[in-house]
């Protein structure tokens, strides 16, 4: 059992003076008799990684020490809520440590054979048992399910959707029958008209988003988390992909348009979160690289810190520092809403109620 804490600093979002207690791993506002002080410049929750993958890692094979250890890497760099959006691998296990971050899943990936890394996830060779697929995915996840949305088809040569209007649909419908939210993976523009015109819940990545689009997330609140430093990789897999010129060109569109296609989403209202895509191509323990990212399309840096800690946590329905939450905070030493560097050296991290940094 860990020691009682008292804690005081700075809430940045409100420019008020916090007081709160630790005991037991919980948030308390009442005082708790021999709590050790503990004082900073700044307190925020902490951060959301809204799409990470602790079970996956190139080559896969993925062991559950392994994904501990991921997510570790990750609580130590300020992300204490990970939405674990498709995993190979069942990291629930990882629940049983009281010191390591929260997750939220969504199961495995939904896919197409062919349709999207090999074996990452489901594979449906009849596409229209998609909604089926998406209840069981429901039933075995903590709240939300993800499909590919488009993937190179190799035939056509280029991005392409998996599914049609009718099954995302029944997707849609089966998901929320089940209590579940749905998101899915989408780098190009044909597949999104039918994506958010059948009601998703979120969009990852969304590099293929027009005004229209934009405006009709904005209409039916479909958020949208574009895992900036992921994107990065875009030239890098046009340039490995010498046989599918017409696939090569779109990727690099995509990837020079971004800037403007995130700025325009922002500027409209679409609610917009911080999430790495961590697993794969992109490491652990890089949420403030992502958060830093969102600067560059427009955020200042305290909206850039409330899509990365606040907002992502009311919008999957985890609680921040209140009475009765679990006590998932940074300690900082100076004021992140004004120099979002001061996430790169907090004085500490406490997860759980246990210092892990």
């Amino acid at each position: 059992m860990s020691a009682a804490l008292e804690l005081t600093g700075t809430d940045p979002f409100t420019g008020e003076r916090l007081h709160f207690w630790v005991a037991d791993g919980v948030i308390s506002t009442e005082p708790v008799a021999g709590a050790e002080r503990v004082e900073g410049a700044a307190i925020i929750p902490g951060l959301v990684d809204a799409h990470n993958h602790v079970g996956i890692a190139p080559g896969l094979g993925v062991t559950i020490e392994r994904a501990r250890g991921f997510a570790t890497e990750d609580a130590r760099a300020g992300a204490l809520l990970i939405r674990e959006v498709g995993s190979p691998l069942d990291t629930r296990p990882l629940d049983d440590d009281p010191a390591g971050p929260r997750f939220i899943r969504a199961g495995k990936h939904i896919a197409r054979p062919k349709r999207y890394l090999r074996d990452y996830g489901i594979e449906l060779e009849d596409p229209d048992t998609l909604a089926e697929e998406v209840a069981r995915q429901a039933r075995e996840g903590d709240g939300w399910v993800k499909l590919v949305g488009d993937w190179i088809d190799r035939e056509v040569g280029d991005l392409a959707p998996l599914w049609t209007r009718a099954q995302l649909d029944a997707a849609v419908v089966a998901a929320h029958e089940n209590g579940a939210r749905i998101t899915a993976h989408v780098f190009g523009a044909d597949a999104l008209p039918d994506i958010v015109g059948a009601g998703f819940d979120s969009i990852e990545h969304g590099t293929g988003l027009d005004e229209n689009l934009i405006d009709e997330m904005v209409r039916r609140d479909i958020a949208l988390v574009p895992t900036l430093i992921q994107l990065e990789n875009f030239p890098n897999i046009a340039d490995g992909a010498d046989r599918f010129p017409k696939y090569q060109a779109n990727m690099r569109a995509l990837y020079a348009g971004r800037g403007d296609v995130f700025a325009k989403a922002r500027e409209a209202g679409v609610r917009i979160f911080a999430g790495t895509d961590a697993g794969g191509f992109i490491g652990h323990g890089r949420i403030v690289d992502e958060v830093e990212a969102l600067v560059g399309i427009g955020f200042s840096p305290l909206e850039s810190l409330t899509a990365a800690s606040t907002a992502p946590r009311a919008w999957l329905g985890e609680s921040g520092i209140e009475h009765g939450a679990r006590a998932d905070f940074l300690v900082l030493d100076a004021d992140p809403a004004q120099d979002l560097s001061t996430l790169r050296r907090p004085i500490h991290v406490f997860c759980g109620g246990v210092k892990i940094a």
